[in-house]
């Protein structure tokens, strides 16, 4: 097998040969391996391999993209030659085209992405029975859904016409488990999971488990609460969600296409004074850190959101030109179509208070452990969503609650939003425990 940028590189002057004004390609090779155990026996075994070889094309202002696993020189010449042809039948697009070369990445730092021991079927079943032992070792839980225990590895090459050629590897472990407590139709599911770059860096099976254990547990006799407009605050595994709807809100297709709730919003007071939004790309071990984006542009750390103010959208070239802005180094893109933005290590900044100081005063609440749909309008920023948690009563969390729904305007959420101290960064999108007054609590 060739070396990957020598391949991709050889298959971008092919498609030169074959008429293409411009080109970049892409090279995604990867390893995968899961286990899955329930009851303490193996349910599932598997193991991936996988290339792509992406290629996309410029003939003038027109633009395709093709895919193959196939890197034999006949087949990336039959390749070169479709993607040209399909380009020269599409519409034109003005905003499509490769970076300058004074905008590309030279400095490409290390950001320790991945760990270079391949893990192998043993060690994983054993993660992954501690974890459920862990779990079924809580009294009151009842039966399990099972445990997996995964590893992934993958190496990414990129290359273009205009100059650029980088690469990068990654790799990613999991850990995860649900269970559920009680008996018969009284019974409650609840999970928890670890991810990480490097191995050490998981939480332990055993606090994995436990946690899901405790709080399927926590879960039983769930209790139904009358709709009222209430303080509703959200804990950080379903508080990181709010700040995925605000990174879907700024990526630039939106805002170019006039279909996000917060086009025209640039530069305005979105969230309450000394509260900030991060993108951090360029973070050591970090799960969504590249050196470089998708079109071979250097990535820099980005205040979204900066005591409050909107300053940044999300945007790769092609939006950037929609916009008449330079691009902010966000493109994302797969091997079988164009680039497109999408964040990396997004996380709410911490505030200043303890979760215990945050529900303090709050008489009558909601704390949402779990959400449930997807009822989210991104024009109008339009929000509902069912979700199940906990009655807060002056200040102490207290029976468990289900079947109710949330609602409100994630503009009037982000404004109104509170957040606590206890961010923890382990899922690539973070953010810590969060408070909203006066949302509609949708109950009996």
């Amino acid at each position: 097998m060739p070396d990957p940028l020598d391949l991709i590189t050889d298959l971008i002057g092919r498609a030169r040969k074959a008429g293409a004004d411009a080109a970049d390609a892409v090279h995604v090779s990867g390893t995968s391996l899961s286990v899955a155990v329930r009851l303490g026996e193996i349910e599932k075994l598997e193991r991936a391999e996988g290339l792509d070889i992406g290629l996309r094309v410029m003939v003038g202002t027109r633009q395709a993209c093709v895919a193959s696993s196939d890197p034999s020189p006949t087949a990336l010449d039959e390749l070169a030659g479709r993607a040209v042809a399909m380009a020269r039948e599409v519409p034109q697009d003005p905003h499509c085209g490769l970076a300058d070369p004074e905008q590309l990445a030279i400095d490409i730092p290390w950001l320790d992405s991945c760990d270079g021991r391949e893990t192998d079927a043993e060690t994983l079943t054993e993660r992954a029975r501690r974890t459920e032992d862990a779990a079924r070792a809580v009294p009151g839980v009842t039966n399990s859904e099972g445990a997996e225990a995964t590893w992934t590895r993958n190496r990414v090459a990129l290359a273009a016409t205009n100059g650029f050629a980088g690469r990068r590897e990654d790799s990613r472990f999991g850990l995860a488990t649900s269970v559920l407590a009680g008996e018969g139709t009284a019974m409650e599911r609840d999970y928890d999971y670890t991810s990480a770059v490097h191995a050490g860096d998981l939480r332990s099976p055993e606090e994995v488990g436990r946690t899901a254990g405790e709080r399927a547990v926590r879960r039983l006799g769930p209790r139904k609460i009358d709709s009222a407009v209430l303080p509703v605050v959200f804990d950080p595994r379903v508080a990181r969600s709010l700040v995925g709807h605000l990174a879907a809100a700024i990526k630039g297709p939106a805002v170019a296409r006039g279909t996000s709730f917060l086009n025209g919003r640039m530069g305005e007071k979105l969230f309450a004074d000394g509260l900030s939004v991060i993108d951090e790309p360029r973070r050591p071990r970090g799960l969504r850190s590249k050196p470089f984006d998708a079109e071979g542009l250097p990535t820099a750390t980005r205040r979204v959101i900066d005591d409050g103010r909107l300053t940044t959208w999300l945007l790769d070239l092609r939006s950037a030109r929609q916009l008449g802005l330079a691009p902010t180094g966000h493109a994302a893109r797969g091997a079988g179509g164009p680039p497109s933005p999408s964040s990396t290590n997004l996380y709410l900044a911490p505030g200043r208070l303890s979760p215990r100081d945050l529900m303090a005063d709050i008489r009558d609440g909601f704390y949402v452990t779990e959400m449930i749909g997807h009822g989210l309008n991104m024009v109008t920023g339009d929000y509902s969503r069912g979700a199940t948690g906990f009655r807060i009563v002056n200040g102490e969390i207290a029976e468990p609650v289900s079947e109710v729904t949330i609602a409100g305007n994630l503009l009037d959420m982000f404004a109104r939003l509170v957040a606590a101290d206890d961010l923890m960064l382990r899922h690539g999108t973070d953010s810590p425990t969060l408070r909203i007054d006066r949302m509609s609590v949708a109950g009996q």
